[in-house]
């Protein structure tokens, strides 16, 4: 992180983290034109911290800038959510797969906790609290495996992660029984240690609560093949 000579956080990483926020969080959606000029008015500072974060921004994927005219927001295109889905699946249930059963009853025990406070957030319509709480209980499984290199790209993949859940929003709260009962099933699994049961699980929980493209043949064909590798069979296609 950039910080000045009295070690506080430069304008230009203050501008960076602020825009992304707005980014993850739908404050400015995908087609929402950016200009430096009226970034800089809200964000009280000068255009050139401005600049550099845009520059940033566009590095990472998440917006266009046209010169002179300003910068346009991109979404997470269909093969971006279908991979976020793949490598999650991966990372996910072969952490699951390998975990300690000591280090399992220990996270199972703490991934409780966040079921309640998931309900919680629930129940008061707070959806960047669910969300902030879902980024943290998936990451837990990943912490199964004590593996440092699976957590820290685990950590690379929280930013779209963050976006699509924002994007589903609605459809999260819609769903929230659903989702709080596959949650409910899945440290289940961690704690009895049933990978299968877990990966059948966390495939129909991915599907259900992404947007439609991450449900593709590539999501079911990681799916299948890791379920080949542990010599269980694939269930049919729901229709």
């Amino acid at each position: 992180m950039a910080t000045n000579s009295g070690g506080s956080t430069s304008a230009a990483e203050r501008a960076y983290q602020l825009i992304r926020a707005q980014i993850l969080t739908g404050t400015h959606l995908p087609g929402t034109m950016l200009g430096e000029t009226g970034l800089a008015a809200d964000l009280q500072v000068s255009r050139t911290p401005v600049r550099v974060a845009l520059a940033r921004l566009q590095d990472e994927g998440w917006i266009i800038i046209y010169p002179k005219r300003g910068a346009i927001v991109q979404g997470v295109d269909e093969r971006t959510v279908a991979e976020l889905a793949d490598a999650r699946f991966v990372l996910e249930t072969t952490a699951v797969d390998r975990a300690p059963d000591a280090l399992r009853q220990k996270l199972a025990d703490g991934l409780d906790h966040s079921i309640e406070a998931q309900r919680e957030a629930f129940d008061s319509g707070d959806i960047t609290a669910f969300i902030d709480l879902t980024l943290a209980f998936h990451r837990g499984f990943v912490e199964a495996g004590d593996n440092q290199v699976m957590l820290e790209l685990y950590t690379q993949l929280s930013d779209r992660h963050r976006f699509i859940l924002f994007a589903s929003g609605e459809r999260l709260l819609d769903r929230c029984e659903e989702i709080i009962a596959e949650h409910v099933s899945l440290v289940e699994h961690l704690r009895t240690g049933d990978s299968a049961a877990f990966a059948t699980t966390l495939r129909g929980h991915l599907a259900e609560n992404a947007p439609p493209t991450a449900t593709s043949a590539r999501s079911s064909a990681a799916f299948d093949s890791t379920m080949l590798r542990r010599g269980v069979s694939s269930p049919p296609a729901q229709q």
